[in-house]
């Protein structure tokens, strides 16, 4: 299959480089319409439905009912499928369309939608870091009022990318591990109890419920506040204001 993709590529001429840096094409003459919407929406289903390991061009190209070269016309590889899908889920939970007074909140509520919204589709959760940068315009959308939020707290622009990558990395990080550890009742029994039985060596570990414990959005919500109140520590550079109100 990877041979007929990269056949693909070179009979449709397709550049390397982000989908997004890349017009839309019409449809082929003589065919069924086939959009950039369509493929979006099939690609998403079809990676909530059976997971990262079962999409194939071939298999996406089914579930529309085209020929794979069709399919080949309007993305050019897999990874471009992948783009398209990755922006759509930050789509689906509009960015505020202002700021409020208090920057911080604003943090906080953006970080707690894009969490929600991984968990919603485990499979982006887990993506490893590619070769190239997510650029869509949906994720570019969250990544402004982010961005800019963080200014408005007072964090220093020479910070600002830094901090930009810790948060990304705790919601990114936070929901990849919800979404791939999923232990049933009697692992996480046998985990502990195996842990019980070690606890001379590993006292603290044993003593935390580090397997047992699920609660999940507690803990990233107290991440989130560590790392905000950490910005803030630093009057010499600037940083987030105390407040932090929890979204509903």
């Amino acid at each position: 299959m990877a041979d007929q993709g990269q056949d693909a590529e070179r009979r449709t001429g397709a550049r390397t480089g982000s989908v997004w840096l890349r017009p839309p094409r019409g449809g082929r003459s003589g065919e069924p319409p086939l959009t950039r919407a369509r493929i979006v929406e099939a690609a998403v289903a079809l990676l909530d439905d059976e997971g990262m390991d079962r999409l194939t061009m071939r298999r996406l190209a089914e579930r529309l009912q085209v020929g794979a070269t069709t399919l080949y016309w309007h993305v050019a590889t897999k990874d471009d499928v992948i783009d398209l899908a990755v922006d759509e889920i930050f789509g689906e939970t509009p960015v505020p369309d202002r700021h409020t007074p208090r920057p911080r909140a604003d943090v906080t509520l953006l970080l707690h939608h894009w969490r929600l919204a991984m968990l919603r589709h485990p499979w982006s959760a887990a993506l490893p870091l590619r070769r190239r940068p997510l650029i869509g315009p949906n994720f570019l959308a969250w990544m402004e009022f982010l961005q800019s939020s963080l200014l408005r707290t007072g964090l220093a622009e020479d910070r600002l990318n830094a901090a930009t990558w810790v948060l990304y990395n705790h919601v990114m990080g936070a929901a990849a591990a919800q979404s791939g550890l999923l232990l049933s009742p009697e692992e996480a029994r046998a985990g502990q109890e195996y842990l019980d039985s070690r606890r001379d060596r590993y006292p603290t570990v044993a003593a935390h419920s580090y397997i047992t414990d699920d609660a999940w959005d507690a803990h990233f919500a107290a991440g989130l506040d560590f790392l905000l109140d950490g910005m803030a520590a630093r009057p010499d550079r600037g940083g987030p204001d105390p407040e932090d109100p929890a979204p509903a």
